[in-house]
């Protein structure tokens, strides 16, 4: 598969649909997670961003969660913004379209004015995201039966 993709912010009902495809595949249908704990009241009002192949094809996605639906999530800082639901399908996995969709999250955080970007990871990527400047801070917790960390990073 080629390398070639691009990110962008899902802005069309098209494009949350191959964001919502995404998710189904990777998580609902790889993972086991039901699909009613998958979508969420949250899916309204994210930003959410999505990867697509060089002929259009979907490749991944993810969300950020801004004001007090991420203040819910991170302990109630409303300057720091959310990231979840990074999804990679897995034929796309080892290209950097999930790095590319962490970066583009922290875009959308950065031009919303956000001091960090709070996450919940799956503890077999916290390698992933420590690469990516994140720091896990907490204890172990479960999430949709997976083992998860919270973790942070600080924007500049």
């Amino acid at each position: 598969m080629s390398r070639a993709h691009v990110v962008r912010v899902a802005d069309t009902d098209a494009d949350r649909q191959a964001c919502f495809a995404v998710r189904r595949q990777v998580f609902v249908t790889e993972q086991g997670v039901p699909e009613e704990l998958e979508y969420d009241a949250y899916d309204t009002e994210a930003v959410h961003v999505l990867a697509l192949r060089e002929d259009g094809e979907p490749l991944g996605t993810g969300r950020l969660l801004t004001g007090a639906a991420a203040a819910a999530k991170n302990g109630g800082a409303m300057d720091v913004g959310a990231l979840g639901r990074l999804a990679v399908l897995k034929t796309a996995r080892g290209l950097g379209v999930g790095a590319a969709l962490v970066r583009a999250v922290e875009e959308a955080a950065r031009a919303r004015g956000l001091a960090a970007v709070d996450l919940h990871a799956q503890t077999h990527a916290l390698g992933f995201y420590e690469r990516l400047g994140y720091v896990a801070y907490g204890p172990e917790f479960p999430d949709a039966g997976m083992p998860h960390r919270a973790m942070r990073k600080q924007l500049g």
